[in-house]
């Protein structure tokens, strides 16, 4: 029988912890880059992405789905800013990458315009996922039905090693990576265009699918499962977010954190103090 009792209070807790995350990683990147020197950034930034793979791995050898999925999520977000972003930055800027500047204002980063080169090492990955192990991710599903139809069963026929914190770990950094790969290849001009309408398709189609999802989130009963599936929920909802940003719709105020101080520390301290109940309920389930 279906559930149809609905986790309210748990899914929004979830819901804003993972929000939160967005405004306050890219408020970090951009005080790192204002208040740091340029060496003393990217060796921060390697630290983190060290830190983040640590909690990560330490996840694995943790007890219970709620704490070893945290590990997961905040060691994925230490480890995609300090190993991804901040490594693309250091060598955009070694080599001389210009930024995408549009009316004297820059528009995109140097580090994000050489992402889509990317797109090869994303196919290889998707691959893997597609053709190698049967997983519990509605798209890749979707795909090996209609790639497989009867044969599914055969050619995917097992999981991979089912690990917590592995699995939320490779859930966010994907669906950060395709993220930012549709928003690149849309922003770009020679392919689509910031301003197209394809672009703000995209945008609406992804906020109408993450009002699915939320509502998919509404009917997981676990903690763990529940995090899990915000984390999906959040990304998708935050391109519609990062598209009226780039048409200026409304000002980002994570992108100038520093003028912005009253409203960016009202979100650092209701994240903390989501993170903090989060953290009383893992101990709590364990």
């Amino acid at each position: 029988m279906a559930n149809k009792r609905y986790y309210w209070g748990k899914t929004i807790l979830s819901f804003l912890v993972v929000l939160f995350t967005m405004p306050l990683g890219h408020a970090m990147m951009m005080l790192m880059d204002k208040f740091m020197e340029p060496v003393a950034v990217h060796y921060a930034g390697f630290l983190m992405g060290l830190v983040g793979f640590i909690i990560v791995i330490w996840g694995v050898f943790v007890k219970g789905d709620t704490k070893q999925t945290l590990c997961g999520l905040f060691g994925g977000l230490l480890f995609w800013t300090g190993w991804v972003e901040f490594l693309f930055q250091y060598y955009a800027n070694r080599y001389g990458t210009q930024p995408e500047v549009v009316n004297g204002v820059v528009v995109t980063r140097p580090e994000y315009l050489i992402m889509p080169a990317t797109f090869g090492l994303w196919m290889m990955v998707m691959t893997l996922y597609t053709f190698c192990t049967r997983t519990g991710c509605n798209f890749i599903n979707w795909w090996q039905s209609r790639l497989f139809g009867k044969r599914k069963a055969e050619i995917v026929a097992r999981p991979m090693t089912r690990h917590v914190s592995i699995v939320t770990f490779m859930e966010l950094n994907m669906i950060l990576w395709t993220s930012y790969l549709a928003l690149m290849f849309c922003y770009d001009p020679r392919f689509i265009g910031d301003h197209s309408g394809f672009t703000f398709f995209v945008g609406f189609g992804c906020l109408v699918g993450s009002v699915f999802m939320f509502k998919r989130e509404l009917k997981l009963a676990s903690w763990g499962a529940n995090i899990r599936m915000a984390i999906a929920t959040v990304i998708v909802f935050w391109t519609p977010v990062e598209i009226l940003g780039r048409v200026n719709f409304f000002t980002e105020i994570w992108i100038y954190p520093e003028r912005y101080k009253k409203p960016m520390i009202a979100v650092l301290i209701a994240f903390l103090i989501l993170v903090v109940e989060l953290i009383r309920v893992a101990r709590k389930k364990q």
